[in-house]
This record gives C-alpha cells, sequence and structure tokens, in this order.
C-alpha cells in the first residue's frame, strides 16, 4: 500500500511539473517585462536631451523618436510606445493641392504605430515624405508599406508628380492624321507625348514664346529638363519659371505645355 501510494505520488507530482511537485510556470510574455513607472520615466527624459532624437511636426502634433522611444505630443494627448514592441505601416499619402504661385509640393504620408503590448494603444503618426529616410534611420524595425504607397523622398520626385498632374489640365494638342509620334529624343523608350503651345498669354504677351517644333519630347523627359533649369536654391520659384524649349531654344511655362492626343 505504501508503495501504492508513493507511485501515485510521482504521477501527481509529475503533472504538477517537477521532481519536487512545484508546478512549472511559463515565462510571460516580453511585453509583461516592464520596468517601473520611475525608470521608463528616467529613461525617455534621458534619451529626449540627446541631440540625435528625431523630431519633427508643429508644437501642437509633434513626433519624436528617440533611441528607444516613440512620443506624439498633441494639443489633447500623449502617445508612448516602446520600440522594440512597435508595428510601423504606411497607410496613407497625401499631396498637397497646388497652385502656380504656390511653393514646392510636399507628400505626407501617415504612419500607423501599433504595439504588441495589448496595453498600448495604436496611434497614427503624419510626416513629410522628405523625412522618411531619416525616421527609418531612427528606428529598429522597418516600416511596412501596407497601402503601396509610392514615397517621393526628393525634390525633383514631387516635382515631376506635380508638374506632370499640372500638364493634364492643360488643353491637349490634337494630332493631324497624317502625322505619327517617334520615340522620345531624351529617353529614346517612350513615345513623344507633349507639344509646347503658347497658353499662357496672347501671342504677343509676356515672357513665353510660340513653339513650332514637332513633338520630340516625353512627359517624363519634360519634366526633367524643365526641372534641370532652375535654381535649386529656390524650389518655391519652380512652378511659376519660364525655361527655354529643349530643341528651338523658345521661353515656355507649364501651362504651355500640352499633352498630345
Amino acid at each position: 500500500e505504501a508503495d501504492g501510494q508513493h507511485q501515485v505520488g510521482q504521477r501527481e507530482g509529475g503533472r504538477r511539473g517537477g521532481l519536487h511537485g512545484a508546478p512549472q510556470k511559463r515565462p510571460p510574455p516580453r511585453f509583461l517585462l516592464l520596468p517601473p513607472l520611475s525608470a521608463v520615466a528616467l529613461s525617455i527624459n534621458t534619451e529626449f536631451r540627446r541631440i540625435d532624437k528625431f523630431a519633427t511636426g508643429p508644437p501642437g502634433a509633434r513626433l519624436t523618436v528617440t533611441d528607444s522611444w516613440i512620443l506624439k505630443v498633441t494639443t489633447y494627448s500623449f502617445h508612448v510606445a516602446l520600440q522594440r514592441d512597435l508595428q510601423l505601416t504606411v497607410i496613407d499619402s497625401r499631396q498637397q493641392d497646388l497652385l502656380l504661385d504656390a511653393s514646392m509640393p510636399a507628400q505626407f504620408l501617415t504612419i500607423r504605430v501599433a504595439s504588441a503590448d495589448p496595453r498600448v494603444k495604436a496611434f497614427d503618426i503624419r510626416l513629410n515624405s522628405s523625412e522618411y529616410g531619416e525616421l527609418q534611420d531612427k528606428l529598429r524595425a522597418p516600416i511596412q508599406n501596407g497601402a503601396n504607397v509610392v514615397i517621393h523622398q526628393s525634390l525633383s520626385d514631387l516635382f515631376l508628380e506635380t508638374f506632370s498632374s499640372l500638364v493634364e489640365r492643360n488643353p491637349p494638342y490634337l494630332l493631324p492624321s497624317n502625322q505619327e509620334l517617334d520615340l522620345c529624343i531624351g529617353c529614346m523608350q517612350s513615345r513623344a507625348n507633349v507639344k509646347l503651345l503658347k497658353n499662357c498669354r496672347e501671342p504677343h504677351e509676356g515672357e513665353c514664346q510660340p513653339c513650332f517644333c514637332y513633338p520630340m519630347w516625353c512627359l517624363l523627359c519634360m519634366g526633367k529638363w524643365f526641372a534641370s533649369q532652375q535654381d535649386q536654391q529656390h524650389p518655391e520659384t519652380w512652378l511659376s519659371s519660364h525655361v527655354p524649349c529643349p530643341t528651338c531654344r523658345a521661353q515656355f511655362c507649364i501651362l504651355d505645355v500640352c499633352s498630345v492626343q
């Protein structure tokens, strides 16, 4: 009987998790292993004082990224998240509406910040695409592109997109039925699809001049040519400037660039 009780005890002890009958404990999830609040505050305060942090945004919606933390401070809220628990995803992209007298365009990205810790509510951050690379350098994990957004990180990329959208608003050039379009002489890959026609003012008014060239350039190459003629130190003047035709040197502006139909 003693032997039977000993065997039962051994079985029960095994079920309880060890030779000594002590129950085995699973390690808690990593996000539960949080330091005391005072240690968190000390860590944030120390890293916030460093000069290598990433910071952007107006006072009412300020974003700061340190070595370990992401902090978003708005007029009515404060969000803080530990970098090691985060997943960041680009969910939207917006470009400001532009007029010819406006400054250079800007692409703004919306990035969702989600934590593996269920106690940390997800929040969104918004920043200029020109700052995207600097933000990536400060993060421990890569940013996912959930919306397949084309991110323009250079001034030229933003200008070419705006140049194309403005040309689409101009009156088209109707190609005569007896003419055919050749390859663009700039890239020799795409068909020529733009023609310079003086649309901005009356024929003999203003700086722009009539251009009698046959369509020889594609929209992308014409945009690159337009950008190459600008003052790189003053991008706010690009959209309202005048440049010479790359073939005949007649002056034109963006209003004179017409898509071929």
